[in-house]
């Protein structure tokens, strides 16, 4: 299977099984375009007849390349990879989500966790059920050197001595266990203080800092408990310990909703701040709300990535520059093809864990008792849940088959899946049309960069 697709004056074609991309001129695309549909002498006719300054020999040698790619399996290759999630059911555990708060001290409009409560009773983890939860992890990653830990919420900095005190004892086992722990912080600002930096900036791998862009669309749905908007009191400590890190290791991550469809100007914005970790989420809501998107929206959104991609590379030719995480991807080294076919690990190899010590597929689905799992002192007890998240993947999804991102999404975001079809082996539409678009996006920069690269 190919893909083929036309974007910012490139041709491009995927080979969709090889992951191989092709990006080629007018006659190539059109003649792989017919290539298995017809015969060489026949596609050389309509190359020629077409395209007046190619000769018929140049035609039948582009027809030989064509060819010699197919052998090479970099183009029209087979899918062969259906039989691997059968065999890779018992991959060890590598990452945990620890829920160190269900408090905030922010009332977001949409916040997927009841204002940072999930459903429940404002509730801080205690130290001792974290670490408990580091050792679950070290005693259920098998031969993983290299695990990692995302301290969440609610908001997590309300707990901040927890979670200082779960870090150390990470550890001080790293070495008796021959593990080696990468933290992570998603905190919405307000009580970023010197301690924080400094602690951060010694041992938390990333920082993921909540903001949604230009002062107006931020302050409409990222709210103070007052009612106030948030944005004049989190920016300056963004920037404070962005600038402490050296400019890496963190992201600043919005979110776009219905009521700002221009999501670029809020991530042009955010550049122009000087942030150049920029990540932008649609939002997650339920039907019905006067925020979430609308399949209606989607040629609005989509033709907003092309601007994006497009911006992109005007800026980086200016020395301006900066990274948007959806477009990043590595076409020469990776994920590898379990994690093409099986996405991010939920309810296998990623685990959520609640302040009281429960534990859930991943944080979207904290508070659903059908998706209980087990808990930090007894492990995961509901195996057929995990066996459920095991099969989930490409070849779980119909829909999936015969897509051509599929090695991309991996199948999508299961619990995305969920709140819209009800089954975490379902698809959600616009979700699955924006990631597509991404991905042409994506694609476009990368190769752009190759050839930038070779012209040098």
């Amino acid at each position: 299977m190919i893909y083929q697709y036309k974007l910012a004056g490139f041709n491009i074609v995927l080979d969709v099984a090889s992951g191989s991309i092709h990006s080629v001129d007018d006659a190539a695309y059109d003649a792989i375009a017919m290539y298995g549909r017809a015969g060489k002498d026949e596609i050389s006719d309509c190359i020629t007849g077409r395209y007046p300054d190619i000769t018929r020999d140049e035609a039948l040698e582009l027809m030989c390349d064509i060819e010699e790619l197919v052998k090479q399996g970099r183009l029209f290759s087979a899918d062969n990879y259906a039989g691997i999630p059968d065999t890779l059911r018992s991959l060890p555990l590598k990452a945990l989500c620890l829920n160190v708060s269900h408090m905030c001290n922010m009332s977001c409009l949409y916040c997927f966790a009841s204002r940072g409560e999930y459903g429940g009773s404002g509730e801080l983890m205690p130290a001792e059920v974290g670490m408990r939860a580091v050792d679950l992890l070290i005693a259920n990653s098998g031969g993983r050197e290299q695990l990692d830990i995302d301290f969440f919420g609610g908001e997590p900095l309300l707990n901040w001595e927890a979670v200082k005190e779960i870090v150390a004892y990470a550890r001080a086992r790293e070495q008796e266990y021959g593990k080696k722990f990468r933290f992570t912080l998603t905190t919405n600002g307000l009580l970023i203080d010197d301690d924080v930096i400094d602690f951060t900036c010694r041992e938390m791998h990333n920082v993921v800092l909540s903001l949604d862009g230009r002062p107006h669309v931020n302050d409409a749905a990222r709210k103070l408990r007052d009612g106030s908007g948030s944005y004049s009191a989190v920016v300056d400590k963004h920037r404070r310990i962005v600038d402490a890190r050296g400019g890496k290791g963190y992201y600043i991550r919005g979110t776009y909703t219905r009521e700002n469809l221009d999501f670029v100007n809020d991530i042009l914005y955010m550049a122009d701040l000087g942030f150049t970790e920029l990540s932008m989420e649609p939002v997650v809501a339920k039907p019905g709300t006067s925020y979430g998107l609308r399949h209606e929206d989607l040629p609005e959104l989509l033709g907003q990535y092309e601007l994006l991609a497009a911006e992109m590379l005007e800026r980086k030719e200016q020395g301006r520059g900066f990274t948007f995480y959806h477009y990043m991807i590595d076409l020469t080294r990776g994920p590898c093809v379990y994690k093409r076919i099986a996405g991010c690990g939920v309810g296998t190899e990623y685990l959520a864990v609640t302040p009281g010590g429960k534990l859930y597929p991943c944080h979207q689905f904290v508070g659903d008792d059908n998706f209980l799992m087990g808990d930090v002192w007894e492990g995961v007890t509901n195996k057929d849940k995990r066996e459920q998240f095991a099969g989930c993947g490409i070849y779980s999804r119909r829909e999936c088959r015969a897509c051509w991102a599929r090695f991309y999404c991996s199948g999508g975001c299961a619990a995305n899946a969920y709140n819209a079809t009800g089954s975490i082996n379902g698809v959600s539409p616009l979700d699955c049309e924006l990631f597509k678009k991404r991905m042409e996006c994506a694609i476009i920069l990368r190769v752009a960069e190759e050839t930038e690269s070779r012209l040098r």
